[in-house]
C-alpha cells in the first residue's frame, strides 16, 4: 500500500515551507547589499551640467525650499533638457526618480543619466503635482 499519511504530508510541506523562507531571505540579503554599502547622510552631492547622450543634464542645490527642494529632493534640483525631474533621497542616501523609481543610484548625476537612457530620446514631460 502506498497511501501517504497525514504527518508524512505534513512533515513535507514544513520542509519546502522552510526552504522556501530560506530562498526569501537569502534574496532579501542580495537585494539590500548594494544599497548597504550606500552611503546614508553625508556631503551634499556635487553640481553638475554636462550634455549625456545627446541631452543637456543639470543638477545642483534647490532654491526656494518648496515642496521639491524641501523633503522629496533634500534641497536638490535636476533638469533634463530645462524639464525639471523629480527627485528623491532614499534613508539610506541613495537617489530615484519618477523615471526610475525601483532602481536607486548612488548620486544624483548618476539618477539624470539612468533618466536620459530609459527615456530613450523621449522629451520629459512636466510633471504636475496637485
Amino acid at each position: 500500500m502506498s497511501s501517504i499519511t497525514r504527518r508524512r504530508a505534513l512533515g513535507v510541506a514544513a520542509g519546502a515551507a522552510g526552504a522556501a523562507a530560506g530562498l526569501a531571505l537569502a534574496g532579501s540579503a542580495v537585494a539590500d547589499g548594494p544599497r548597504a554599502a550606500a552611503p546614508a547622510a553625508g556631503p551634499a552631492p556635487a553640481s553638475f551640467d554636462e550634455v549625456y547622450q545627446g541631452r543637456r543634464i543639470q543638477g545642483g542645490p534647490a532654491h526656494g525650499g518648496g515642496h521639491h527642494g524641501g523633503h522629496h529632493g533634500g534641497g536638490y534640483s535636476v533638469t533634463i533638457d530645462g524639464e525639471e525631474l523629480h527627485v528623491m533621497q532614499n534613508a539610506d542616501g541613495t537617489w530615484i526618480s519618477v523615471i526610475n523609481h525601483y532602481e536607486p543610484v548612488a548620486t544624483p548625476k548618476s539618477l539624470a543619466r539612468a533618466a536620459v537612457r530609459e527615456l530613450q530620446g523621449a522629451p520629459l514631460v512636466p510633471l504636475t503635482l496637485g
